[in-house]
């Protein structure tokens, strides 16, 4: 698929150091037009509604930040390109689906096009359809530790698995239980399960999905109506799941 894709930089020499990398070496993007502050920035994405926007993070009149809080329902990946490291955890918050530094590295750059266009075309394909996950049911038990010992549980029962802190609350159709280990444990325990970790909080079994809405980085339903956020930077390992 082409991708249709603006520019938001106010340094005119990195806005042509970047557009001609774009042409040059990123097939399937079609640049419509370029910013140089979130105004203008704002403006061209209501116009054009772009499938990507590239984004300086320090701009006159405001910032990355700014631009994409005052597009709640935004539609478009947004790829930070800037100099500064410090704002990669503010940018991950805001579903950035990548985080280039300056200058440019062009394998980074194509990688970071590449998995845009992964999303948009798995997102484009399942839109408007009944999700279907490749795996039926995760079928298996884990076991809890717990103060007195340990409770085993039936892999399949898990609708979700939720961060907090040093514990994970294990979601189940009617209950909820907490335990005393931290998300990446479970992570782990589950590998080889249809578990996918779909944001920092997040580990979702792929089997209870039953429909997935675009925006910000997007989100899931599964089929207890329980509606969880999706990192964009999660959005392919969880795409890949469905037919």
């Amino acid at each position: 698929m082409e991708l249709k894709a603006i520019i938001v930089e106010d340094e005119a020499n990195s806005r042509e150091i970047l557009r001609n990398y774009v042409n040059k070496y990123c097939t399937g993007v079609q640049l419509l037009g370029e910013a140089a502050h979130i105004e203008e920035g704002i403006a061209l994405i209501q116009k054009h509604q772009p499938d990507l926007v590239f984004l300086d993070v320090e701009m006159p009149f405001g910032n990355a930040f700014d631009l994409l809080d005052k597009i709640p329902d935004r539609t478009f990946e947004a790829i930070f390109v800037t100099a500064y490291n410090q704002y990669a955890m503010d940018a991950l918050n805001h579903h950035a689906a990548y985080y280039l530094m300056k200058p440019i590295n062009i394998d980074e750059l194509i990688k970071a096009v590449d998995y845009v266009k992964t999303i948009k075309e798995k997102e484009n394909a399942l839109e408007g359809q009944v999700l279907k996950a490749t795996p039926i049911k995760a079928e298996g038990k884990i076991t809890l530790p717990q103060q007195d010992g340990f409770q085993v549980l039936e892999v399949g029962d898990i609708f979700f698995c939720k961060a907090d802190d040093n514990y994970t609350e294990i979601y189940l159709e009617h209950k909820k239980i907490v335990v005393s280990k931290t998300l990446k444990y479970f992570e782990d325990a589950l590998q080889g399960y249809a578990f996918a970790r779909i944001h920092k909080s997040y580990l979702v079994n792929v089997a209870e999905v039953v429909k997935y809405k675009k925006g910000k980085g997007g989100s899931v339903i599964l089929s207890n109506g329980k509606e969880l956020s999706v990192s964009a930077s999660k959005k392919a390992e969880l795409l890949s799941y469905f037919q």
